[in-house]
């Protein structure tokens, strides 16, 4: 049997001795945590003889929940008498002035990454995204770059391994390779992303942001490739009358290749894009070469495709006006309140030309 008058006596003293909220969770604990006495006297039940069980459990059920009513009241008595408190000790001065407000500011590199996929969504490009660190394959060896290229030398970049197989890509291109190896054409992807060498002065980081566009399917060439690029062009720097060119280069992964210059002027010691008689090269570019379709089981007499990249950071510094490459990465919060932009401010929807 259980002794329930003895319970209800310890159940009154425990409540008597209650000053506060921390004892009030002691008592509560102490009847009906896990060791609990109501807790233990419900476990011990099972040894109470059948016929006086179901009494003992109804009178131990009584005895629960006006135990749970009292630990309430106590609880909310004690919460109100300290939020009383609160408001008596911790008066507000509604005559001070207000704090001010900081309001964050979206990085250039962040706007314009935002503007790049939201131009190239419009002409069908989806985004597709890879891992910072790469391994030798997908970087240089898929892409068709020759054993002895300057590209793999460790001045130029950085390896995470003493065989150099495991290094932070050099290009967003390793990011192509896979996304080749897991498609079918047609594939028509931009990849954002960081890129890694080592280079540091006013127009090369360690770590910067590139683009890389690829369009592999049947038929394609390079007079696609050249009304993609316009149409990037024309609606980023927002000028209908931008003059573009393509002049010969050499790329190990795109074959035939060429280098994409955009018309530009100075005034008042300041770059004006789209207008005047120089140029300014801002990408490279050409056809996939056929040994990169090839490393990447795609069958180069029913396929073609064009690839190109673009510095991310290089095109914030001519759109806005920015003249050090390393601001980008200085972390000061000066720079970005004059360079950053206001999320208000920005479009959900970016469009640089009126269609």
């Amino acid at each position: 049997m259980i002794d329930l008058a003895q319970l209800k006596d310890q159940i009154t003293n425990k409540l008597s001795g209650i000053t506060s909220l921390i004892d009030l969770e002691e008592t509560k604990s102490y009847f009906l945590g896990k060791k609990g006495l109501i807790t233990v006297a419900f476990k011990n039940l099972g040894s109470v003889e059948a016929s006086e069980r179901k009494l003992q459990a109804s009178e131990l059920n009584i005895i629960k929940n006006d135990l749970i009513d009292r630990l309430n009241n106590l609880q909310n008595e004690y919460e109100t008498k300290q939020i009383n408190s609160n408001l008596n000790s911790e008066k507000l001065d509604i005559t001070l002035p207000s704090k001010k407000i900081i309001k964050g500011k979206i990085h250039p590199v962040s706007q314009v990454i935002d503007e790049l996929t939201s131009i190239f969504s419009e002409i069908g490009f989806s985004v597709a995204e890879g891992p910072d660190i790469e391994n030798e394959y997908n970087n240089f060896t898929a892409l068709n770059t020759p054993e002895h290229h300057p590209a793999r030398d460790m001045h130029d970049t950085f390896y995470l391994d003493k065989n150099k197989k495991t290094l932070l890509r050099t290009h967003t291109s390793p990011v192509q390779i896979r996304t080749m190896l897991k498609n079918k054409p047609p594939i028509k992807i931009i990849v954002p992303g960081r890129t890694y060498r080592c280079d540091s002065d006013m127009t090369h980081t360690p770590m910067f942001h590139q683009l890389e566009g690829l369009y592999v399917d049947k038929n394609i060439n390079m007079g696609d490739l050249k009304g993609c690029l316009e149409y990037f062009l024309k609606n980023f720097f927002e000028d209908n009358k931008l003059k573009m060119r393509l002049r010969p280069s050499h790329f190990p992964f795109t074959e035939p290749s060429a280098e994409v210059d955009i018309s530009y002027k100075i005034e008042n010691e300041k770059i004006v894009v789209g207008e005047g008689d120089k140029w300014l090269e801002v990408l490279g570019c050409g056809m996939v070469h056929p040994n990169v379709l090839k490393n990447v089981k795609i069958d180069s007499s029913k396929f073609q495709g064009y690839a190109f990249g673009v510095g991310i950071d290089r095109l914030a510094m001519l759109k806005y006006g920015i003249t050090d490459l390393r601001s980008f990465f200085e972390g000061d919060i000066r720079w970005l309140d004059h360079y950053g932009f206001d999320s208000n401010d920005v479009p959900t929807n970016y469009r640089g030309l009126s269609k």
